[in-house]
């Protein structure tokens, strides 16, 4: 299974992004220049980015200008002289800072998946005045007085439903931000998170650039044999587009291993390339980011201590839906018995098939991936190029991805060829409701390139909010290999995961129902928000979606049924493997955030070696998703101590997937029921009884242990 991250640059601002205004036009700062594009609402439709208008010089002045306007307008609020209303303090601040809200987002969307030099810059100029500029809000004891006495006498206020939730989220902000500390502590939380913004920056472009430092090249086209050519006509483009002559060059994507490693023959070539991904930024010089996550693990230690907390993790998780450590503990415990077990029998398996071919060497972690392809096929008579051929990517996001929210929900798409794109890659389709009415639109940018960050993701270029007059305009990113001119873009079952699981996200987004912008839609806990992802994946292979879509590119032919039970068996097969570089990668985040503030500073190198050792799991063979020193989802994703929600929203998805399989499956009632008790109710209500409410109890690892075929029984 392949984890993805519903990914926002890290911007401080973020949160704050969908305020507005109560202040007077004479007491906000002079305007933007007219001729900057984000001087005013776009006219297009939606409101979406005027991105056949906007330069990159454009965002700097923009997001200062922002940020001044938004610190106006907030100090407008926090010394009105009238007693503090919801009207006057939480609509004043959710009305608050609309030019810094549609330049940050369009900003974070862009230099996500389409950086350059200039963008570098803004970012590292601009992300610590983001930091300042968040801490000017949240730590202003006149706005934060106004809030406390709201929240203190808030079932007197004759609120609704809504408005009490967003009242407690404004209340839980301002108190986790640092509200309630001191001067002196205030004081040193200002120079924390200033110092964090910094490194978390220079942590994300040290890794972008390393990882394409890192990329392996290849002299010897023979050194590439079990690739096919399409895989190896990609290589030699990229090696062109680097202006490398007579040479292949196999990128690096963002986890430990890489695609090619299931299908390379030649073991010096896996060897290479798994550690150019393992070591990317650990050779020293510029790009190497050991000493900067060092630090960034240290100095969160010690805002957690400001707060009271043992540590970082205490202070992330008080508000997700896991609460504390120790609970995500206890979840993870429960995983590794079946997993333990599934991962000896498997590694049994593969150095058996190595000892068979004629071999003698050990089984290490760039033997896993290939030898394990080889177990598939003999076992299951399996190979991934079998079925790529019948999954070409536009026709899997139609007639699958499309489909498949089409049966559930009613919705139907028209693509938008009039809208402007940051990239000629990128597609646009406009999304309409069950009743034809427009819902909004959404952009999908699938393939890979050297300026955008490895992984996939979806958020927002406008947030829904029935106060603010908006419908959503969310995207999908992802890095899947471009075909060269001409070729079909074939892909993986894998990489039709996922177009599903990025998709969901896109479904939490554009059902949003909300009146304010800070509860709407995506804005929800770390192990919440991976639950409507991760559940859409279960239709890429419900038989009647997995029909639509899975057609041979040639021919239109559909998939042959021996071929289709092939795929949902390879799909659990080697799971102590791909489930287990999660848990280690999840066990990992927790242990770098679970260091108390008189921790030292570690050393990376030992830190990740005793820490992986102690899991009691196959570390060596089947290494973390992710390394130290490139877990972009910790050091600078804002998933730090949430890594493990891929797995905690994963048993939230099996859980709800089982109850669509007793109540009848792929049907628009099920479906209309998951929209209106989950996917149109953002953070409206706390996680356990929304949850509760829609599965009749609390969540349970059964599910989950039995669809990654993982049960007792198994084992």
């Amino acid at each position: 299974m392949t984890h993805r991250s519903w990914l926002y640059t890290l911007t401080a601002a973020t949160c704050l992004a969908g305020w507005s205004t109560v202040a007077t036009a004479a007491s906000l700062p002079s305007p933007l220049a007219a001729s900057n594009p984000f001087a005013t609402e776009s006219t297009l439709p939606f409101h979406a980015p005027r991105f056949d208008l906007i330069k990159d010089t454009d965002y700097q002045p923009a997001l200062e200008q922002g940020m001044a306007e938004q610190a106006s307008e907030m100090e407008q609020i926090a010394n009105t002289s009238a007693p503090a209303t919801f009207e006057n303090t939480i609509t004043a601040m959710e009305r608050s800072g609309r030019l810094l809200d549609r330049t940050l987002e369009t900003f974070n969307g862009v230099y996500s998946a389409n950086t350059n030099p200039v963008l570098d810059k803004v970012q590292e100029v601009v992300g610590p005045k983001l930091s300042a500029h968040e801490d000017s809000i949240y730590l202003n004891p006149k706005l934060f007085a106004r809030v406390k006495d709201l929240h203190a006498h808030k079932e007197t206020l004759g609120l609704n439903a809504e408005q009490k939730q967003v009242l407690d989220v404004y209340y839980q902000n301002f108190v986790q931000a640092g509200a309630q500390l001191s001067d002196a502590d205030k004081a040193k939380l200002r120079d924390l998170n200033t110092r964090l913004s910094k490194l978390e920056t220079v942590f994300q472009q040290k890794l972008l650039a390393g990882t394409k430092a890192s990329a392996l090249i290849i002299s010897d086209k023979a050194k590439l044999a079990g690739l096919d050519n399409g895989a190896i006509t990609a290589a030699l483009t990229a090696a062109k587009d680097r202006k490398l002559e007579n040479k292949w060059l196999l990128p690096l994507q963002n986890t430990t291993q890489q695609p090619a490693m299931e299908s390379l023959t030649d073991r010096e070539t896996r060897q290479a390339l798994f550690e150019q991904s393992w070591t990317r930024v650990e050779k020293g010089g510029d790009n190497d980011t050991r000493d900067t996550i060092a630090t960034i693990a240290q100095l969160r230690a010690q805002k957690a201590a400001l707060f009271g907390y043992k540590n970082y993790a205490a202070y992330v998780l008080a508000d997700q839906m896991a609460k504390t450590p120790e609970a995500v503990h206890n979840f993870i415990a429960q995983i590794v018995p079946a997993l333990d077990a599934e991962q000896k029998r498997e590694a049994a398996d593969i150095q058996n098939t190595i000892t068979k071919n004629g071999a003698s060497f050990q089984l290490k972690p760039w033997d896993w991936p290939y030898y394990a392809a080889q177990v598939r096929k003999a076992r299951l008579n399996f190979d991934e190029n079998q079925v790529k051929p019948y999954f070409e990517l536009k026709t899997v996001l139609q007639d699958g991805v499309f489909f498949a929210a089409n049966r559930l929900y009613g919705i139907t798409f028209k693509q938008r060829t009039d809208i402007p794109t940051y990239n000629p890659d990128v597609m646009v389709f406009e999304v309409y409701d069950k009743d034809g009415s427009e819902l909004g639109l959404i952009y999908f940018d699938y393939f890979q390139r050297d300026n955008k960050n490895g992984g996939a993701w979806m958020s927002n270029f406008v947030g829904q909010s029935t106060l603010l007059g908006t419908k959503p305009v969310v995207y999908n990113v992802a890095n899947f290999t471009k075909p060269a001119k001409g070729e079909p873009a074939l892909i993986s079952f894998d990489d039709v995961t996922t177009m599903f699981h990025e998709f969901g996200h896109a479904l939490h987004g554009l059902f949003a129902s909300q009146t304010y912008p800070i509860i709407s839609g995506t804005s929800v806990a770390r192990d919440f928000v991976e639950f409507p992802s991760q559940f859409n994946e279960h239709w890429a292979l419900n038989p009647t979606v997995l029909a639509h879509y899975a057609r041979h590119y040639k021919t239109g032919a559909a998939m042959p049924e021996n071929l289709v039970a092939l795929l949902k068996k390879a799909a659990t097969f080697n799971q102590g493997y791909r489930l287990g570089e999660v848990v280690s990668a999840a066990e990992l985040d927790m242990d770098w955030h679970s260091l108390g503030a008189d921790a030292p500073k570690q050393d990376v190198d030992t830190f990740e070696k005793s820490a992986l050792s102690k899991m009691g799991l196959e570390t060596d063979l089947v290494p973390p998703r992710y390394r130290s020193s490139y877990f972009l989802h910790i050091w600078s994703n804002g998933y730090s101590a949430g890594y493990y929600a891929y797995l905690w929203t994963e048993m939230l998805d099996d859980d709800t997937f089982a109850w669509f399989e007793k109540n009848g499956g792929l049907t628009r009632k099920n479906g209309e029921r998951f929209r209106s008790m989950i996917l149109s109710r953002g953070h409206t209500q706390d996680y356990g009884p929304m949850f509760r409410a829609f599965y009749g109890k609390d969540p349970d690892i059964g599910p989950m242990l039995t669809f990654r075929g993982l049960n007792s029984s198994k084992n």
